[in-house]
């Protein structure tokens, strides 16, 4: 499969997006900063009416404040192991997990067992920063905080938890690894249809998703309407299912160029 210019994107398509599920980092992103441009931007489609999602790898304690703070509808977050959503009439935030407490916590336990082996077995690699805000996962720093390590090196990383019976996925920083079987995708679907109402089975051509990394590609696989910004390229090789569509410009701004061309799209 080819990516295609998001110019080439047919009109009829792009104005018929409802909602609009985007991953965070180097996608909302740009070098670890959030663009002003990004944020008008999820300004810009909630106003027009559209749905839009974080679906990002970051912990429960950043997604609740996404979910509070943000122009968003709710937010999937540690690889589809919950979503937030801030019911802003009952001033209550919703959360709702992939798994019980119990089941939680005994998973818990055996990864950070085989992430200790993990981190000796792969030198000037370190547990993620953020780990302290997280409830399930376990996340892996091979670039954020820490010397960047190659790709491979990541590849590896994964591997070393899937041999212990974990899940484990690549984004453009981290290696998170989980017990489970949920993913960004079957939270995403089962948020779009508990909380927005939308049937993605027969809706799927409705909602767009934007993404820029390897741990993207399940939700490529499964909707048409896929983004990648252009700093997905660089993966495009080892991914086994890619974006219809990629933007000119990297991370924030990429998204920006989205949604702006969505709007515009609507508006005629």
């Amino acid at each position: 499969m080819t990516m295609l210019p998001l110019s080439d994107a047919p009109r009829e398509a792009l104005a018929g997006v409802t909602a609009v599920l985007t991953d965070i980092d180097d996608t909302l992103t740009l070098h670890g900063r959030l663009p002003a441009e990004a944020f008008a931007a999820l300004w810009a489609l909630k106003q027009a009416g559209i749905k839009v999602v974080p679906i990002t790898g970051r912990p429960a304690g950043w997604c609740d404040l996404i979910a509070r703070q943000w122009p968003v509808d709710g937010v999937v977050g540690e690889n589809g192991a919950f979503y937030f959503r801030y019911d802003d009439d009952a001033r209550k935030m919703i959360r709702v997990y992939a798994q019980p407490a119990e089941t939680r916590r005994a998973n818990s336990e055996k990864l950070w067992e085989i992430a200790g082996r993990v981190l000796k077995a792969f030198p000037g690699t370190a547990i993620a920063s953020d780990q302290a805000y997280r409830e399930i996962d376990v996340a892996v720093d091979f670039c954020e905080d820490v010397p960047p390590l190659p790709l491979a090196t990541a590849q590896k990383i994964a591997q070393a938890f899937h041999a212990e019976g974990a899940a484990a996925k690549v984004s453009s920083i981290h290696v998170n690894a989980w017990f489970g079987s949920h993913d960004k995708l079957t939270m995403s679907t089962r948020f779009l249809s508990e909380a927005l109402d939308i049937r993605v089975e027969t809706m799927r051509d409705k909602v767009a998703y934007c993404g820029d990394s390897p741990n993207d590609a399940p939700m490529y696989a499964y909707f048409p309407m896929g983004i990648g910004v252009a700093n997905i390229v660089p993966y495009a090789e080892i991914m086994p299912h890619l974006p219809a569509y990629v933007t000119t410009r990297e991370g924030g701004h990429g998204f920006a160029e989205f949604a702006a061309m969505v709007i515009r799209a609507r508006s005629r």
